[in-house]
Formats: C-alpha cells, structure tokens, sequence
C-alpha cells in the first residue's frame, strides 16, 4: 500500500501539489484550492500533536473496523468523506504559496519523525504505518477532488 513514508511516493504527492493553484476548480464537494491545500496543512498538523482535535463519539464504537476496510487496499476514499472540524477550512482566500509550502514542509518532517500516541478523531489510536498510509489516501483524494 501507497504511504507518504515512502520518499519516492511522497516526492510525487508533493510535485501533484505544486501543481495546483489559486484557480484549480474542484470537481467535487465545497472547498477551493487554498481551502484544500489548508485542510490538508491541518491534517498533518493533526497527525503530529500540533493541532487537537476531540474524539467523535460514534468513532469510538466502529471506528477501528472502518479503518481498517479504508486501508485494507488501494481504493481511492469516497467523494464527500466527513472531515473532523477542527481542519475544515472556513476563509475562502489567503496565501497558497506560503499554505504549499507549510504543507510540503510537515509531510517531509512527519514522514521522517515517528508519530506515537495519535489519536484519530474518528479512527482512534493509529500506528505510524497506518499514519502513513492513511496521510497518502487523504492527499490523494483532495488531489484527485482537483483533477491532479
């Protein structure tokens, strides 16, 4: 399975990122460009302690079954997936060179620092693998939401 753990893979997430901008139209759901490039800013900030998010209730009860049937193989995840709230992004507009480059920055550093204790708001207690793995299909799926 793909994982942003993998430089080769990693480095090509990253050039797909460089790729999009200000004007790049969603195929799907309601964000923009500088809004997804922030929410995924967001979720590597989660993933690393930087950025609390609360656990959601349901999470705690089939949480783990369906992380596992998310991570069981290479299927993209589906179209219009919940987003914890805390990495929902609410300003329309900003800085999307400087919200890349932060990205960029946290996925290369979260790659190279094992993550231990995180805790998924919806998917509870992760390994570093799973971290990874899971990191690979949520950038993939916003850059698939933006034909890149």
């Amino acid at each position: 399975m793909k994982t942003t753990l993998d430089k080769a893979t990693r480095d090509g997430l990253i050039k797909r990122v460089s790729s999009v901008h200000e004007h790049s139209p969603a195929q799907w759901g309601k964000m923009n460009a500088y809004q997804m490039i922030k929410h995924l800013r967001r979720w590597e900030e989660l993933a690393n302690g930087t950025l609390q998010a609360k656990r959601i209730f349901i999470g705690r009860i089939i949480g783990k079954l369906i992380l596992k049937a998310v991570l069981k193989d290479e299927e993209p995840i589906r179209r219009n997936s919940p987003s914890a709230p805390e990495t929902i992004v609410q300003d329309a507009s900003g800085d999307i060179a400087a919200e890349k480059a932060k990205f960029m920055e946290l996925v290369n550093y979260n790659a190279a620092n094992p993550i231990h204790g995180f805790v998924h708001p919806f998917f509870g207690k992760m390994t570093h693998q799973q971290i990874g793995q899971l990191a690979y299909k949520h950038i993939d799926h916003h850059l698939r939401q933006f034909n890149v």
